[in-house]
């Protein structure tokens, strides 16, 4: 990095940091004006520390990391379960340019709403139906809207294969054995949703194998504090061959929208995971 560069990214004037946020998105929400202008440093900060855990700035993750797409489809759903319709057709958008299409968004928003509903879904639904209005001034659509073909991105290929051979259905878990002895019928149809959305019975035709999809569940039942549930899907995560840097990383793709706290409370289910 030159002088000149270091002196840039040092400037803390409103301009300069509202410059240097447009350059890692590609756009800026308006509604972020008024703080750069009346606190820049707090703004600079939120920049700084979003464009890391969202792979702005054209950083290019490592084999180690999560990939940009598939951070996409954490954030996505999280937006959607928060009732963002203003910033999740932009990720969208972004998404759409990383050559995602719809089938994988909602297998992405699936394994969200294994923890927080399929009211969620809806969501998704809208967010995508708001990403292809022309009106929708927030981030540039590909010509064509949804790519036509998927670009593949490394976790397609990961978490497929498991290490273990312990039963992997909703209805396996000693809750739902419980709720079984009340209304096995309610099970039956509970178990085949979610083992649907976490792909209990292995991955076949999805795009996201059981691996991946742990990974958003994680993110989705650390932002509902579950600590001890999260730590049960890690060691789901963990037999698919998910590493801890992927855990860690899919916990805070959803900081932004949820706030620090999701994070002490995922490490400490990342904690818990590891004491068996």
């Amino acid at each position: 990095m030159s002088t000149a560069d270091v002196k840039n990214a040092e400037d803390l004037s409103p301009e300069a940091v509202l410059a240097r946020a447009t350059t890692a998105r590609g756009d800026i929400f308006p509604e972020w004006k008024p703080l750069a202008y009346a606190s820049p440093k707090t703004y600079h900060l939120i920049n700084q520390t979003v464009s890391y855990l969202h792979s702005y700035h054209g950083q290019e993750a490592t084999s180690e990391q999560l990939s940009g797409p598939m951070r996409e489809l954490i954030a996505i759903p999280a937006l959607g379960a928060k009732g963002d319709l203003r910033h999740a057709p932009n990720h969208v958008r972004r998404a759409y340019r990383m050559g995602l299409t719809n089938k994988v968004l909602f297998e992405g928003a699936a394994a969200f709403a294994a923890v927080v509903g399929w009211a969620s879904m809806t969501f998704m639904s809208l967010a995508i139906i708001e990403a292809n209005n022309p009106l929708y001034p927030y981030g540039q659509l590909p010509a064509g809207g949804e790519p036509k073909e998927l670009t593949p991105f490394p976790e397609m290929a990961l978490g497929r294969t498991r290490s273990g051979a312990a039963p992997e259905s909703l209805a396996d878990t000693p809750e739902w054995r419980y709720a079984a002895g009340i209304d096995p019928e309610l099970v039956r149809r509970a178990a085949a949703f979610i083992d649907h959305c976490l792909v209990a019975d292995g991955a076949q035709d999805a795009i996201l194998g059981p691996g991946p999809r742990e990974l958003i569940a994680i993110a989705a039942l650390c932002t509902r504090g579950e600590v001890e549930l999260a730590a049960r899907h890690m060691r789901r995560a963990y037999d698919y061959g998910m590493t801890r840097r992927h855990v860690l990383e899919a916990i805070c793709c959803v900081l932004p929208m949820t706030g620090i706290v999701t994070g002490q409370l995922g490490l400490r289910a990342m904690q818990m995971a590891d004491a068996g």
